[in-house]
């Protein structure tokens, strides 16, 4: 294993054709990567050759996402989104992804926000993952209507209380929003099933259009990115960081340009901060690194 083997960049970080974004992963020296469910329906020689694509690429799944306004829903909406959460499961078999994640719900038909209820309803959804063998990593959003940050859907986790559902946590939302690094102590680090990476261009949270997100050390969370990856290695979490950004810049370069800054990113993260205890890494030589 190389050092950055832990990271997976996100195809949505990516412009261009799903085999060209596979390609710059692969070209950058990523084994990993995450993959959106629209890239794999919207593949114009259909489903089938998106799978194709993401097989013959010899990337690892680490994920697909996302699965969105699960919980909290009733009646025929309630058996909709059943519905497509197994069609969702499905296609995580079929491209080899052992995860599947599930975004808090934002829609404003979610009317109850009782925490026993949507507890009962990330069981439901992790019991018709077990079949397939898929784990179920749900997530916080900065939109979610009930829930909206990782200390409430870590509790929400807790109280579902099922071996293969656990948490999905967004650093740069976590951090933007300004909450307590100190809680990600309440955390089994075995039930931290992903981390998302990103960060921002200026300090409001980085979520929903609020922030332009950048690639880790290229923004103004670089520090407490680095001490919150820190925290997590010593905390016990041995799992997949996924890179992520979402801005225009991005989706006007190249993938290969791109995957090439994930890259960077992904090395100050493996090498200057995991694998090194103090001080926190000199972020002026990232940045220069950045420019280039």
């Amino acid at each position: 294993m190389t050092p950055i083997d832990d990271f997976g960049l996100d195809t949505a970080s990516l412009a261009g054709p799903l085999e060209a974004r596979l390609r710059a992963l692969r070209e950058a020296g990523f084994s990993r990567v995450v993959l959106q469910a629209r890239d794999l329906m919207s593949h114009p020689g259909g489903f089938e050759a998106a799978v194709a694509a993401v097989k013959a690429s010899g990337l690892q799944v680490a994920a697909l996402q996302a699965l969105r306004d699960f919980e909290g829903l009733q009646g025929p909406r309630h058996d909709y989104k059943v519905e497509v959460a197994k069609a969702m499961l499905e296609t995580c078999r079929a491209v080899g992804s052992p995860l599947l994640v599930a975004t808090s719900a934002c829609a404003a038909a979610q009317p109850g926000g009782d925490p026993e209820a949507l507890a009962r309803d990330l069981r439901k959804l992790a019991m018709l993952a077990v079949p397939p063998g898929i784990r179920i990593a749900y997530q916080a959003v900065a939109a979610g209507r009930h829930v909206n940050d990782f200390n409430i859907a870590w509790e929400l986790v807790s109280r579902a209380d099922c071996p293969n559902l656990g948490l999905a946590l967004d650093a740069c939302h976590a951090l933007g929003a300004g909450t307590s690094l100190e809680l990600l102590e309440d955390i089994d680090p075995e039930k931290l099933f992903l981390v998302r990476l990103a960060d921002a261009l200026s300090d409001a949270p980085c979520a929903d259009g609020a922030a332009v997100n950048v690639f880790p050390g290229e923004g103004v969370l670089a520090a407490p990115l680095a001490a919150l990856t820190l925290r997590l290695d010593r905390m016990g979490y041995r799992g997949s960081y996924a890179l992520s950004v979402c801005n225009d810049e991005s989706q006007q370069l190249p993938p290969a340009t791109v995957a090439r800054r994930a890259r960077r990113a992904a090395e100050w993260l493996s090498e200057e901060v995991l694998r090194r205890s103090a001080p926190l890494p000199n972020l002026m030589k990232l940045r220069g690194a950045a420019g280039g």
